[in-house]
């Protein structure tokens, strides 16, 4: 097959959706070197920072998603959204791609409904055990849709439908760092019991709060470490409460840029339900408590942890629980091996491997 085949790629809004589209595009470009490549997200979004940043050039659209708490907003939703429309049809008529690959997220609306229009051939990435509302509408005319859970039949025509896993960050998968090797690179004991605190992309406030009200409680546990990933919006009071605390036993940074360290140092990590991270969770064979958000549609991060809890992959605290339960789940459940080994071997167990290959072999049948 020619190296001269164009891929356009549209979606966005977390990492949750970037990282999977990044992947993907890697892949594509390790098979077919010289395929052009083009983004398309949301202005203001953080892919508008991180696709440039990977290699990739992209266009953003205008478009918001909707506000279900304040209709009236939506008002200069649907003028955003008229005119994302109108741009979307001027990049498919310059950029011509052979095939559209959607990632979810608001941001895909408009280029792969254009996309569907013009008859080329369209490719949907659904993370979430539960479909995201732009999936659900595009699916009709998608070719194939690539899932990570099974049973998505109730959302989607189940002869499109291919169980392939979500991608992850490679590098991720290629740390040869020990436990200990990882600890001490993040400035840790090499010794201790250790928990990864990870609100997702931008942080979360109650994973914060709790840790925070907590610290005293943490400080007292010697034989436990904690690394502390508070995102940049909440640093400056995540880093006051520390100091107030005295707890010598926790890093906390806005950002950890070495995950793949941060992943293999932690017995136990602390996370949201995001797909992304999950799938994260399940390859490395991580034991862990999921704090599903509730800022989200369809409560699709709730359906995400239970689908793990069920099988005794992972424990569940609801973020309503999370300032009287977190702390004390979190250091009972790592000072127990057997719990924590149990966790790992079970989340394993759900790991789907080769996502981004899979994916791209049913990109590459697409093509005209």
């Amino acid at each position: 097959m020619s190296n001269d085949k164009r891929f356009l790629i549209s979606g966005g809004g977390t990492g949750g959706h970037i990282f999977p589209a990044l992947s993907i595009a890697g892949e594509i470009r390790r098979r077919m070197p010289g395929a052009d490549i083009l983004f398309v997200g949301a202005e203001g979004r953080m892919e508008m920072e991180r696709v440039p940043a990977a290699g990739y050039p992209i266009k953003g659209l205008p478009v918001m998603g909707f506000d279900r708490r304040n209709l009236l907003r939506n008002v200069k939703v649907l003028t955003h959204l008229w005119k994302s429309m109108r741009m979307a049809n001027d990049i498919l008529a310059e950029f011509k791609p052979d095939v559209a690959i959607g990632v979810g997220g608001y941001a895909s609306g408009p280029m792969l409904k254009a996309a569907q229009k013009a008859g080329v051939p369209t490719l949907l990435q659904e993370q979430n055990s539960y479909a995201g509302v732009t999936n659900k509408m595009l699916a009709a005319k998608a070719k194939c849709i690539c899932v990570a859970y099974e049973g998505m039949e109730r959302f989607f025509p189940n002869d499109k439908i291919v169980l392939t896993g979500n991608p992850v960050r490679q590098n991720l998968l290629e740390c040869s760092a020990t436990p200990a090797e990882a600890r001490r690179a993040m400035g840790l004991a090499p010794d201790r019991r250790t928990i990864l605190v990870i609100g997702g992309s931008l942080g979360a406030r109650t994973i914060n709060n709790a840790i925070a009200a907590g610290l005293e409680r943490l400080a007292a546990e010697q034989q436990v470490q904690l690394v502390w990933q508070s995102g940049k919006a909440y640093d400056e009071q995540c880093r006051e409460a520390l100091a107030a605390s005295g707890a010598a036993n926790v890093v906390q940074m806005p950002f950890i840029s070495n995950m793949d360290m941060a992943y293999r140092a932690a017995d136990l990590v602390v996370s949201r339900a995001g797909a992304s991270s999950i799938s994260e969770l399940q390859l490395l064979g991580k034991a862990c408590i999921l704090v599903p958000s509730p800022n989200v549609a369809e409560d699709h991060q709730t359906k995400n942890a239970l689908a793990l809890a069920d099988r005794q992959a992972a424990i569940m605290v609801r973020d309503a629980d999370a300032a009287s339960r977190l702390v004390d789940t979190m250091l009972r459940t790592v000072a127990d091996p057997a719990v924590t080994d149990t966790l790992a071997a079970n989340v394993a167990q759900m790991a789907l491997h080769h996502s981004a290959q899979h994916i791209v072999d049913e990109v590459m049948k697409l093509i005209p």
